[in-house]
């Protein structure tokens, strides 16, 4: 089944690269290249992402092309160590930032030759980081994918998870093989399903592990702690940096300041910013059709996707801090100094918190990428008026199971309800810019 899907991936990155550039006249009845276009930013990025909170990680473990071409590289490669900079925690934040905005610069959702630069280079990468390091394992998947780290927060969410049963996994046993855990978890001490790839390759193991039920909010709840770097990527790169990738086409503030930008320039007779010859693979390059970018174009979505990250996602961490600030503080369990005290890092609590707003931050990449689904719909002729109803529809149940978790969070740490409540308060007021950046969106712009 992964063979296959590798195929038809390959077919799909690969065909409509060497066709030309479908006309205004070409569908889904009708060109290969459409076809391809609806297949990735249609059905396969949005539903992907739907899949993980509601399966968990399969598509990883048993779906992603990526992750199995990197594992037949890795059967075959070189087997090598992996080094420390591989393991520096921040590459999720990194990784997921720089694709979607490099993404953007090149019009991926466009351009056959941008998906093949964007998905197709990914999978190369994977490949080559597959042969260099390990042997039969995931390391590409593990530490540099740029989708690891949206699919780590999602899974939180899944009511299925890989349980293992500690006083089993003591008892004695016959001996038995071992289990080839292709992403690198210890399995002995594996909790929750953040980072497992459910591939069911360890079900059953020593009789100690099986896949098993659960609440949707157990793991945030009783697992996740959080750390800084998932924080970031929360809050600013979920609901800023994405947020930005998504509006900067349809805003207006960016076409004025644009136009401002460019007759300042012109009256001091500054032309270089205004040539559009930029190769493709670096800004949007596609003279054939009408649609280049400027070196201002690109200059000027940097600068939109830039603030957009440090407005909204600024604002998101100002309402953590806050709510933060009014609850008692948290402890580190375990962690003590040298005179026996109980340490713990001054962002703990808001790391913490940080965990409850993931259903908001999902269901906002999940908007923005649909947007794209309903855009192919359109051009089909099929009706979309529902579809402003069932966006904030689904916005208002995200914020509302997003509040939730941060009451419950708030209550590990106070019983008092005012307290709790003006935590949730605090974070409520932090989310205004990224709901009103929906609105603008959807119905404003």
């Amino acid at each position: 089944m992964q063979w296959g899907i590798v195929l038809v991936y390959v077919m799909l990155l690969a065909v409509p690269a060497a066709l030309p550039l479908p006309g205004r006249s070409a569908s889904v009845f009708n060109n290969l290249t459409v076809v391809a276009q609806f297949a990735f930013w249609g059905i396969w990025w949005p539903f992907v992402l739907v899949s993980i909170p509601l399966f968990g990680r399969a598509w990883c473990g048993l779906f992603c092309p990526e992750g199995a071409l990197t594992e037949w590289a890795s059967r075959h490669g070189r087997g090598g160590a992996i080094p420390r900079w591989m393991r520096w925690g921040g590459w999720p934040f990194v990784a997921f930032s720089l694709t979607t905005v490099y993404g953007q610069l090149v019009s991926v959702y466009q351009y056959p030759w941008a998906v093949a630069a964007v998905l197709g280079g990914s999978t190369v990468a994977a490949m080559i980081v597959g042969w260099l390091y390990g042997r039969n394992k995931r390391v590409w998947c593990k530490y540099l994918c740029p989708v690891n780290g949206v699919f780590n927060l999602l899974a939180k969410l899944a009511p299925w998870y890989y349980r293992v049963d500690a006083q089993a996994w003591r008892a004695p046993t016959r001996r038995t093989g071992s289990i080839n855990c292709a992403p690198l978890l210890p399995l002995r001490n594996m909790q929750g399903a953040a980072e497992c790839h459910m591939c069911g390759r360890c079900s059953d193991y020593r009789g100690a592990i099986a896949l098993s039920r659960r609440s949707p909010e157990a793991e945030i709840v009783t697992v996740s702690g959080g750390n800084g770097w998932q924080t970031v990527l929360i809050v600013f790169g979920l609901m800023g940096l994405a947020v930005g990738a998504f509006l900067w086409s349809a805003s207006p503030w960016y076409v004025t300041a644009k136009q401002a930008i460019a007759a300042w320039l012109v009256a001091r007779d500054v032309y270089w910013p205004l040539a559009d010859n930029a190769p493709w693979f670096i800004l949007t390059h596609y003279p054939q059709v009408n649609d280049s970018f400027s070196w201002l174009d690109g200059g000027m979505i940097l600068m939109f996707i830039g603030g957009a990250a440090l407005i909204v996602g600024g604002a998101v961490f100002a309402g953590l801090w806050l709510a933060d600030r009014v609850l008692p503080p948290l402890v580190r369990p375990g962690v003590r100094d040298a005179a026996g005290a109980l340490l713990r890092s001054p962002l703990d609590g808001v790391h913490k918190l940080a965990q409850g707003l993931i259903p908001l931050a999902g269901a906002g990449v999940f908007l923005g990428l649909s947007a794209a689904t309903l855009t192919l719909l359109r051009h089909e002729g099929v009706p979309t008026g529902w579809a402003n109803f069932a966006r904030f529809a689904l916005l208002a149940l995200a914020l509302a199971w997003s509040l939730r978790f941060e009451w419950r969070l708030a209550g590990l740490r106070t019983c008092a309800v005012w307290r709790r409540g003006l935590a949730v308060a605090l974070v409520a007021v932090g989310l205004l810019p990224f709901g009103w950046s929906w609105i603008l969106f959807f119905v404003l712009w």
